[in-house]
């Protein structure tokens, strides 16, 4: 029953991640396409605006569940800006406090920032990156809480029926390697800094090879193929003297 649970909850992730990624797409076009400021941005606004800041303080608050790594910057002039990371690297583990950064504002938020040497860095507010993120969690998500729901579901149908537990077990861990395999697909995707469509080109092929798998050992379960054969080790009987 927990894996039939855990498939309900991967499923109900999976369809929101899904419908979120057009419009991540239309949300990074958007800001891709943003013009410049012509002046500072009084109110939040769709143009793109730098602003110089120096680094109060860096915070990647390494070893604490749930936090964020986050940064407070200042303007010259005006009240400071908190801003978090999905992740320490490449600008924000390297901020020290006075250090001169450039803030990329849009919206009324920080969602880029420069350093000296040129590196740039996506806030947690940045819309790039997204739509790769979105799309990777649905195929991931949606992958192994199909597989875990029929591998679930399988045995409740099937009381008694050693063969057929068996084949549902095999469809249970096949799924989980269908959905690690979508999160290591994003992760190289994000590290090469590959296109979207990057993602169903490189995982589609080895979604149908594990499928192929799940399939091959379902049915050999269900034949006996994998039933344990081996007679039991029997106890050694005195001998008469």
């Amino acid at each position: 029953m927990m894996w039939v649970l855990l498939a309900v909850v991967m499923l109900g992730v999976g369809a929101v991640s899904a419908f979120q990624v057009r419009g991540a797409l239309e949300r990074e076009r958007e800001y891709r396409g943003a013009p410049a400021c012509a002046a500072v941005p009084v109110k939040a606004s769709g143009c793109v605006w730098e602003q110089g800041f120096t680094v109060r303080g860096a915070d990647m608050n390494r070893g604490e569940r749930g936090e964020s790594p986050e940064a407070e910057l200042v303007p010259s002039s005006g009240e400071p800006w908190e801003v978090t990371f999905v992740r320490a690297e490449p600008v924000m583990s390297e901020m020290q406090p006075g250090e001169k950064v450039v803030g990329v504002i849009w919206h009324g938020q920080v969602v880029e920032v420069r350093d000296a040497e040129g590196r740039r860095q996506q806030t947690s507010d940045g819309p790039v990156g997204w739509p790769e993120d979105r799309l990777g969690g649905a195929l991931a998500c949606l992958s192994f809480g199909l597989a875990a729901l029929v591998g679930g579901l399988w045995p409740l149908f099937a009381r008694g029926e050693r063969r057929h537990v068996t084949a549902a077990k095999t469809v249970r861990w096949h799924g989980v390697g269908l959905g690690g395999t979508a999160i290591l697909t994003l992760w190289a995707q994000a590290a090469n800094d590959w296109p979207l469509w990057a993602i169903p080109a490189i995982w589609g092929p080895l979604a149908l090879l594990l499928l192929t798998s799940m399939t091959a050992f379902a049915l050999g379960a269900l034949r006996g193929d994998l039933d344990d054969d081996a007679p039991a080790p029997q106890e050694p009987q005195p001998q008469a003297s």
